[in-house]
């Protein structure tokens, strides 16, 4: 059973096998996706594919097939022969990972298996996403990871044909982002004395500093790893919020002359904003106009929500620029800075991307991420607005998977387990026009709680699988047809080391709960 579960299959009689001598015909635009091909299965299986015009398994990219769209593939796979097809070289990519899991499950390990025949069984598959943007959020300026993970963790992305990575890159506790210009963002925005023990208002710390920062080369090599197995890195800089370690490295651009302070070491929403004036605006677009060097994505995400107003309403230099604009009141400020960004990002030629914790205007450039309501993402569809949904109750995998006493420290107030995922994921129906509007889904992983990347797999997993599938196939019955599947996949996530969380049992057996990694409490 594949996840995601593809949106056309017909099982035929027989198996292919995979040997020393299965050779790989591919030209041109398929090349690609024959290397990935090679590249993923070499440590498992020892397979070289080797290149050959006569080769049975053969890729081609053929542009009769447009109504598959950009992702959409047709795979053959017969006794004899293996034929994989698309439109556009990313749907090779999607089929080399459906090839992947046709294979027994040993074929993801990182470490070479002996005694397994490497077959699949013969099948027809023509498979089609349902939405074009399929992604998930780690939050690597709460908790920093290595560049190592982040590889790791677009594998474990494009296995399940997700095509985002969203790099939440800073924070009131952490700038990870280098910018040339402006050094002291990493040089002291980087790292925080301590940490916060527990929720926010706890009032513990750890007292061990953390800290970490990337380089532009990693970034950018991470770029061109993720976009060989089609993902798309898309960096989010938070702004005119959550900005407390900028204002650490960079006084001047908040709101009280001549202040000092450092990396934030609590969790929650800090007061302290980028100010309204001149120097801060330039500060942004400096920071963008680096991140813009690094990151080719189309979309570019500045936050943009949880932005207290307190200081604007007490800066007389905030409440001067709100008079000579016009506007009635400070807090209107945010909606006056986001289309300033707005207009700077759309002028370079990338579409602007924001939170939406409400249902009130935003500039109307910007792509928007409902996440406190689904209604939200109508409201905004209505208005005109490209959607991402991102319905906390349904995305936010740093919510626990359980009650049970097991479970780790995670946000308080919701459980959110893999049906619920799969459940709210995606948009309840909406009229046609606003329905159009929808880009797609992804998941979030915030990471107050989350201090490593075994945890972070734990709460992944399976949840993001359900959100996978539930953005390239969102038809078929939970109980019959999506929680087998599920059930059956844990054998790939075995083979390739996740660390993965809760997965209810199937509703014919009589067994407890299934299988699952529990972790201690972060104290």
């Amino acid at each position: 059973m594949i996840i995601p579960r593809p949106t056309r299959l017909t099982r035929l009689p027989g198996r292919f096998t995979f040997d020393a001598a299965t050779a790989l015909r591919a030209h041109g635009e398929a090349l690609g996706a024959a290397g990935l091909l090679r590249t993923l299965l070499a440590p498992a299986t020892g397979l070289p594919l080797a290149p050959a015009d006569d080769g049975r398994v053969v890729f081609a990219v053929d542009p009769g097939l447009s109504t598959l769209g950009d992702e959409g593939y047709e795979l053959s796979v017969d006794p004899d022969a293996v034929l994989l097809r698309a439109a556009r070289p990313a749907g090779l990519l999607r089929g080399v990972q459906t090839l992947r899991q046709l294979l027994p499950a040993q074929a993801l390990s990182e470490r070479p298996v002996a005694g397994v025949a490497w077959q699949m069984p013969c099948v027809r598959i023509t498979d089609v996403p349902r939405y074009a943007w399929r992604g998930a959020l780690i939050d690597v300026a709460r908790h920093f990871q290595p560049l190592a993970y982040l590889r790791r963790f677009t594998d474990l992305l494009a296995l399940h044909k997700l095509n985002v990575l969203h790099l939440h890159l800073t924070d009131d506790q952490g700038w990870r982002m280098p910018v040339a210009a402006l050094p002291r963002l990493t040089e002291v925005g980087a790292v925080r004395a301590r940490t916060m023990l527990g929720r926010a208002g706890s009032g513990r710390f750890d007292d061990v500093p953390h800290g970490g920062a990337y380089t532009a080369a990693e970034l950018r090599s991470l770029v061109a790893y993720a976009a060989a197995r089609g993902v798309t890195v898309v960096p989010e800089i938070e702004m005119p919020g959550h900005v407390r370690a900028a204002l650490a490295a960079y006084p001047e651009i908040g709101n009280v002359p001549g202040r000092a302070l450092d990396v934030w070491t609590e969790w929650g929403v800090c007061e302290q904003v980028l100010g309204m004036h001149d120097g801060a605006l330039e500060f942004c677009r400096t920071v963008l106009g680096e991140v813009m060097d690094v990151f080719p994505s189309p979309y570019v995400h500045v936050g943009g929500d949880e932005c207290p107003v307190t200081e604007w309403e007490r800066s007389p230099a905030a409440r001067r620029r709100a008079a000579e604009l016009g506007l009635a009141a400070p807090k209107a400020l945010h909606g006056w800075f986001l289309g300033r960004i707005g207009a700077f990002l759309t002028e370079s030629g990338r579409t602007p991307v924001c939170w939406a914790e409400d249902s009130g205007t935003l500039p109307p450039e910007f792509t928007v991420m409902p996440w406190r309501d689904a209604a939200h993402g109508l409201a905004a569809a209505r208005r005109g607005h490209r959607v991402v949904m991102a319905p906390h109750r349904a995305t936010y995998l740093d919510y626990p998977q359980t009650a049970g006493p097991g479970e780790p420290l995670g946000q308080a107030g919701e459980i959110v387990d893999v049906a619920a995922v799969h459940r709210g994921s995606a948009p309840p129906p909406w009229e046609p026009e606003a329905a159009a509007r929808v880009l797609g889904t992804q998941a979030q992983l915030w990471t107050e709680f989350v201090p490593t990347a075994g945890h972070a797999e734990y709460l992944l997993f399976p949840r993001l699988c359900a959100l996978a599938d539930r953005a390239w196939n969102p038809a078929g019955d939970w109980s019959a047809d999506v929680l087998p599947a599920l059930h059956a996949h844990t054998a790939r996530l075995a083979a390739l080391g996740v660390r993965y969380g809760h997965l209810p049992p199937l509703p014919d057996t009589a067994a407890g709960p299934g299988p699952r990694t529990t972790l201690p409490r972060k104290p």
